[in-house]
C-alpha cells in the first residue's frame, strides 16, 4: 500500500472512530484488510483503496474496513477485581438509592463475554439477595462481533475464568461431546440487548440514563481529546449516583469530567 493511500485510510478511520493508525501500524493494517480485496472484486491493496473512495463505495464499505481495523481482545471476567466492587459497594450502594432495576451499559463489548459477565454477576446477586432486577445493553462499532455476540456460543476453554458455582448455573455444554463448544443460556441470553453504537457519534441514544456503564480498554486507542469527548458523554449517560468502570490501564486526570473517583478506574456520577 503506497504511503498516500495509507495515510487516506488512516485519516478516514480517525475521523469515523476515533482509532489512531500510525505508521507503525501499516503493517498491521495492511494485513486485516487483505482478506477483504476478493470480497471487492480487486488484487491489491492500492486498488482497494481506489475502490473505497469512489463512487459512493464507502458508505457500503466502510463497515467492513472498520470491523477489519477493531481490536476486539475479550475475556469472560477479565479485570476480575471490577466485578468484585461491583457486588461488594457499587449495587448495595445503587439499592440505598432505591434503583430497584439496574440498567447496565457494556459500551464495547466485543464478542459478549462482558456483558454476560454482568449478567451471571447480576442475576446471581438477585438470586442471593433479592436484589433489584438488571436489563443490559451491549454495544460495539463491529458489525462481526456483535453476530457472535448475539449466538452465545464460545469455545469451551473461554469460560475458564467463570466461577464454577456460574458456570454450572449460566453456561450450557454441547450435547455432543465432540464438540467442544458452550452457549450462554438462554434466559441470560434474553437479558442482554445488542446494538452496533459508533463511540465517535454525538449523541448515543441508549435510552433512560445508566446505572453502570462498562467502557474498559477502549480510551487507549483514542488521543486526549478524544477521550474527553467520549467520556464527557458517558458521563451523560450515567444516572445521578451511578457508576462507570474503565480499563485498569486508562486515566482520566486531568480531563477535568464532573465524575469522582471511588476506586481503581472506578468513577462514580455524584450530582
Amino acid at each position: 500500500m503506497s504511503k498516500r493511500n495509507f495515510a487516506r485510510l488512516a485519516a478516514h478511520i480517525y475521523d469515523v472512530s476515533g482509532i489512531k493508525m500510525p505508521e507503525t501500524k501499516k503493517t498491521m493494517l495492511e494485513g486485516r484488510l487483505r482478506r477483504r480485496l476478493r470480497a471487492v472484486g480487486v488484487d491489491t491493496l492500492d486498488r482497494y483503496c481506489d475502490f473505497l473512495f469512489t463512487d459512493n463505495n464507502l458508505a457500503a464499505e466502510g463497515v467492513h474496513l472498520l470491523n477489519a481495523v477493531t481490536t476486539n481482545k475479550t475475556d469472560f471476567f477479565r479485570e476480575p477485581a471490577h466485578f468484585d466492587y461491583l457486588v461488594a459497594h457499587a449495587l448495595p450502594a445503587l439499592e440505598a438509592q432505591g434503583v430497584r432495576r439496574v440498567r447496565a451499559w457494556s459500551a464495547a463489548c466485543s464478542t459478549g463475554p462482558e456483558p454476560y459477565t454482568l449478567a451471571m454477576v447480576l442475576d446471581d446477586h438477585a438470586a442471593r439477595t433479592g436484589g433489584p432486577e438488571y436489563g443490559i445493553l451491549a454495544t460495539d462499532l463491529d458489525t462481526e462481533v456483535l453476530a457472535t455476540a448475539r449466538a452465545g456460543i464460545y469455545p469451551a476453554d473461554l469460560v475458564d475464568p467463570v466461577p464454577p458455582a456460574l458456570r454450572r448455573t449460566y453456561v450450557m455444554a454441547s450435547k455432543d461431546p465432540e464438540r467442544r463448544d458452550v452457549r450462554i443460556v438462554p434466559r441470560l441470553r434474553s437479558a442482554v440487548g445488542f446494538a452496533r453504537l459508533n463511540l465517535m457519534d454525538d449523541r448515543y441514544p441508549v435510552g433512560d440514563p445508566m446505572h453502570l456503564i462498562f467502557c474498559r480498554n477502549v480510551l487507549i486507542y483514542f488521543d486526549k481529546p478524544t477521550q474527553k469527548k467520549v467520556v464527557s458523554q458517558l458521563h451523560d449517560c450515567l444516572a445521578p449516583g451511578g457508576f462507570l468502570f474503565l480499563g485498569h490501564s486508562e486515566s482520566i486526570t486531568g480531563l477535568g469530567l464532573p465524575l469522582r473517583q471511588v476506586a481503581n478506574t472506578v468513577f462514580r456520577r455524584a450530582d
